[in-house]
């Protein structure tokens, strides 16, 4: 609200992405890719996540766990669309309510229209590498707090 007050008159505001919006720029544009740095395996050196065990060999290698945030883009090259740590560093809260996904196939959905937890997507430094898919999701409460969990702004054109 504090950024959007001081917008020249007529400009679109900033706000949070809704979940679709969030997966469809993690994935570079709507890819089939596992992690947000456009890559089916999950690197220490690339994304911050916690690296001190291996999930899965065939996507994962153990390695550092920093065990804090680090500079926007200091690890990896952006994606496709040239966004960087969309997996890893800090979960984003996404605009939408937590809740199951409607059945079938839909283009652009959104949550719920209330409910108790918002969605976080992508992951942070301090999880696994599974919670780092640019597809699992999280909710907590709209006041939930932590150094793991940041935001990313999205605005409409």
């Amino acid at each position: 609200k504090k950024i959007n007050a001081k917008l020249p008159s007529g400009q679109k505001p900033y706000r949070l992405p809704t979940e679709a919006e969030w997966e469809y720029a993690a994935r570079g544009g709507g890819k089939a890719v596992l992690f947000g740095n456009g890559k089916n395996i999950i690197d220490p050196k690339e994304i911050n996540f916690n690296g001190s065990a291996d999930y899965k060999k065939s996507y994962s290698v153990a390695g550092e766990y920093r065990q804090k945030t680090v500079p926007v883009g200091s690890l990896n090259s952006p994606n496709a669309l040239g966004l960087h740590d969309m997996s890893g560093n800090v979960w984003e809260w996404c605009s939408d309510w937590y809740g199951a996904y409607p059945a079938g196939s839909q283009t652009n959905p959104t949550g719920p229209a209330s409910g108790s937890y918002r969605v976080f997507r992508g992951g942070s430094w301090y999880v696994y590498p599974r919670y780092c898919r640019v597809a699992y999701r999280f909710g907590g409460t709209p006041d939930y707090r932590y150094s793991s969990v940041g935001f990313r702004l999205a605005r409409t054109k």
